[in-house]
């Protein structure tokens, strides 16, 4: 354990595992910092940040450095996405309209395209630049092959013969609507379904000029396709290689930049102090077997990393900076954070609403979904500006006495009456205060249920759900998982930071 909280030193834990897995993993993400910089801006802190503590003193760093270490720090977060983020896809590139670069684009390509139609024109044609675009074709088509795929290589290659069709070429007796034939199909078989009814389009295609430049459309997006079909086919690979590559890529920004640890610091150092004094017990699950005012037994380190996890789903992303090793999943968090609020407020008007109903209508399973739906479709935009959750909730409270009337009547109960028909929906409008002791309720059993999920390690919890959260189960548990799963990854990557600081924290608490 290095003697300095702020940069352990990981390396020897890293040196028994291959030095190619990582190259590996570095060279498939080196080049790409294009794709990545809409990523970098997203999870960038807010630029209201709280003044940065200083455990090391500052230096002054070169122009180059601060590029190499940019450039670092891409490379990792790529690396990071694409084993993170299921969904990952790389997308073709669209440039903006009436951008200068897709005007110059547009110009040069079209001075290509009617080069090439000119040739064609002449008598007898030239196929100078045909032959040209027939070989990167011909290039493409290969490298959709894999080693198995022997028979449509040597198809390829014996169609596409270079040497072949020059000769055709110069003796006349070139037929280059029979190659584009051999193109199409050969592109027909190799595509991916999805990408069935663009190839179909192209043999309604005629003219040369036209098919060729729509063949290189397709053939990008085929292209895009396999590089999407490969990132899904490693991706359970690249896991520990990720890690390694993390943690190796953090180390060296750590070594440029010595201050790179301070947020975390702090954070832990927060999370250890608030798990000691019990300070905020009532809003977070305490867990670890903390205790009040110093006399009882120290968190262990689990208990304060797990702690500090939760405290992230209650984070002021405008005025406190993010921790840094947690930086590049940021938007990740502000997500689960807005999806648990959101689960928050959906299950507090479930619970007054059935605590205020006849009892057999909380027991209609259909009733109950129809009701959580309509109150999940009103939350819908909470994420946006312009939503007012007082505005929403007063929706809510017109639409819900609405159901649960219709409800009432259809089983044959009693009516609502106009004074609780009040009282519902006051209640359901006062969950819009953070205050609100229902929502307090809520919100205290979510993140019980949450650090309960976390402390279950590896293994399917499999857990009572506390009560009232029932109607909202299913939701409660898609977002544990994914909050589960990142932080699961996030220990793997960075424990040997958190042991190191911590070690210190606790021992001088």
């Amino acid at each position: 354990m290095s003697e300095n909280p702020g940069k352990p030193n990981i390396n020897e834990a890293g040196k028994s595992k291959s030095n190619d897995s990582e190259q590996d993993l570095e060279d498939a993400v080196e080049g790409s910092d294009e794709a990545l910089q809409k990523t970098i801006k997203s999870v960038s802190p807010s630029t209201q940040r709280v003044q940065r503590p200083h455990s090391s003193p500052p230096r002054f760093v070169t122009v180059e450095e601060l590029l190499e270490t940019a450039k670092g720090v891409t490379n990792m977060a790529l690396a990071h996405e694409i084993v993170v983020n299921g969904d990952f896809r790389i997308k073709p590139v669209e440039l903006p309209e009436d951008s200068l670069e897709k005007r110059v684009k547009e110009i040069v390509h079209k001075a290509f395209w009617d080069c090439l139609s000119i040739q064609l024109s002449e008598e007898p044609p030239t196929y100078d630049h045909a032959i040209k675009l027939v070989g990167e074709i011909k290039e493409t088509l290969l490298s959709f092959l894999l080693p198995g795929h022997t028979r449509l290589r040597n198809q390829i290659t014996e169609v596409l013969d270079l040497d072949l069709i020059k000769q055709e070429a110069e003796n006349g007796a070139l037929d280059i609507s029979k190659l584009a034939e051999f193109i199409i199909g050969m592109m027909g078989t190799l595509c991916a379904p999805a990408r069935d009814e663009e190839v179909r389009k192209l043999k309604d295609i005629k003219e040369i000029v036209p098919l060729f430049r729509a063949i290189f459309s397709v053939l990008d997006l085929m292209k895009v396709d396999m590089a999407n079909f490969a990132v899904t086919s490693i991706r359970p690979h690249l896991m520990q290689q990720s890690v390694d590559y993390e943690r190796k890529k953090f180390q060296q920004l750590l070594e440029k930049q010595p201050n790179s640890l301070d947020f975390v610091t702090q954070w832990l150092e927060e999370a250890a102090d608030d798990l000691m004094n019990q300070k905020y017990k009532n809003a977070l699950p305490a867990g670890g077997g903390a205790a009040g005012s110093g006399d009882g037994p120290m968190p262990n380190p689990v208990a304060v990393q797990n702690y500090a996890y939760l405290k992230l789903l209650k984070w002021d992303h405008l005025q406190r900076p993010f921790p840094e090793t947690v930086l590049m999943d940021q938007a990740r968090f502000q997500e689960l954070q807005l999806q648990l609020e959101q689960l928050t407020i959906l299950g507090a008007v479930l619970l007054v609403t059935f605590s205020m109903a006849a009892p057999g209508i909380a027991s209609q399973a259909d009733f109950a979904e129809k009701l959580k739906m309509i109150v999940k479709v009103l939350l819908t935009d909470a994420h946006l500006p312009s939503f007012h959750l007082k505005d929403a909730l007063t929706t809510i409270g017109e639409k819900v006495c609405l159901e649960v009337s219709s409800c009432l009547a259809l089983c044959g109960l009693t009516p609502f009456t106009t004074e609780k028909e009040a009282v519902l929906k006051g209640q359901i409008q006062a969950v819009a205060s953070p205050d609100d002791p229902i929502r307090r309720i809520m919100d205290s059993r979510i993140l019980i249920f949450l650090e309960s999920y976390l402390a279950s390690g590896h293994q399917k919890p499999l857990l009572t759900v506390p009560g009232g959260l029932g109607p909202v189960q299913k939701e409660l548990e898609e977002v544990a998982i994914k909050f589960v799963r990142l932080v699961n990854y996030n220990k793997m990557v960075f424990s040997p930071y958190y042991d190191a600081i911590l070690s210190k924290i606790l021992v001088r608490s």
